[in-house]
């Protein structure tokens, strides 16, 4: 897990056949700007070769904080440090845990059926369809059937869906069983779970894990994790929980300023990025971004999670009983 404290960017530039290629490059450092510089340009440089040589490179990186970042730390502002744990504050404000070793799963309900889900609901209808079609002997009527169930599979895919949540106990029992049924093929793990707006989130306390272990992808395929959020633990090497309350969920209206919010802003700038956070941070102080709700498995709490898992808990409000945002 990297987050720098210090960033730059570099370019470099090669003519051939009458054409200047220029490359852009990010750099950073947590010791100094100088070293964030030489490192930005020493990847501009290598990637400015790398296109000489053939090889298929962007010639310039997007500047974005966590989500979409390829092959560069996350890009935000260190609020805090407490230890190895690092708190950092989003592209949207939210402060933010970022860990290299304790696993956090985010688990959003599904407000919409699942693209497999609804294939799978039109696979049904055009297994139907070819019935219809062979027993008739009518390419009509084949035809017919197949239009309509392309049609209708997304609207009873919905209707579907609605029902087998329903049967099940709702979200929270659904996601709660597909835990429960990890847990029982996996004895040993011990999670504590919370409620978040959006979902569930799932804190495994029974020992520590690299983002890139095996049991990790494990872990968040059973579990349902969010895609995105998965695949950013891999890239980032890291776990993250947000701790504070998104903004538009607790009445403020305006985005963190200056848009779009990444790290690090122009000094001219920070006067309206300060007077922004110190607003967003009296309106936090009223909501928790999740609340404790039990603890599934084994009980088993590793010396090195429980650190962590009072930082979250503290810092989050899971215990405070305040509303969620």
């Amino acid at each position: 897990m990297i987050v720098p404290q210090y960033w730059a960017e570099a370019r470099a530039q090669h003519r051939r056949n009458g054409k200047q290629i220029t490359v852009r490059r990010f750099g950073w450092s947590d010791v100094g700007q100088a070293e964030a510089q030489a490192n930005a340009e020493r990847r501009a440089q290598e990637a400015l070769d790398g296109l000489r040589d053939g090889e298929k490179l962007a010639r310039r990186e997007p500047k974005v904080p966590y989500n979409g970042a390829e092959g560069v730390p996350i890009r935000e502002e260190i609020v805090a440090r407490h230890d190895d744990v690092l708190i950092t504050r989003n592209s949207y404000g939210a402060r933010c845990l970022n860990t290299a070793d304790v696993l956090f799963a985010d688990i959003d309900f599904e407000q919409q059926p699942s693209l497999r889900f609804a294939i799978g609901v039109f696979a049904a209808l055009a297994a139907l369809g070819l019935l219809a079609g062979w027993l008739s002997e009518s390419v009509q009527v084949l035809a017919v059937v197949l239009l309509i169930a392309l049609l209708a599979s997304g609207l009873l895919a919905g209707r579907v869906h609605r029902l087998y949540l329903e049967l099940n106990g709702g979200h929270l029992a659904t996601a709660r069983k597909r835990i429960l049924r990890f847990i029982e093929r996996n004895p040993g793990w011990s999670f504590r779970l919370y409620r978040t707006p959006a979902g569930l989130r799932a804190l495994a306390t029974h020992r520590t894990f690299a983002a890139d272990d095996p049991a990790v992808a494990h872990c968040f395929s059973a579990l349902g994790v969010d895609p995105m959020y998965a695949r950013m633990c891999q890239r980032q090497k890291c776990f993250r929980a947000r701790l504070s309350a998104k903004p538009w969920r607790m009445g403020v209206a305006h985005h963190l300023k200056p848009r779009p919010g990444v790290w690090p802003v122009a000094p001219e700038r920070l006067h309206a990025r300060r007077d922004w956070v110190e607003r967003y941070e009296t309106a936090a102080r009223g909501y928790a971004a999740c609340s404790f709700l039990e603890v599934l498995g084994s009980g088993v709490v590793a010396p090195a999670v429980a650190r962590v898992q009072w930082l979250h808990d503290e810092l989050s409000g899971a215990q405070s009983r305040l509303p969620l945002a």
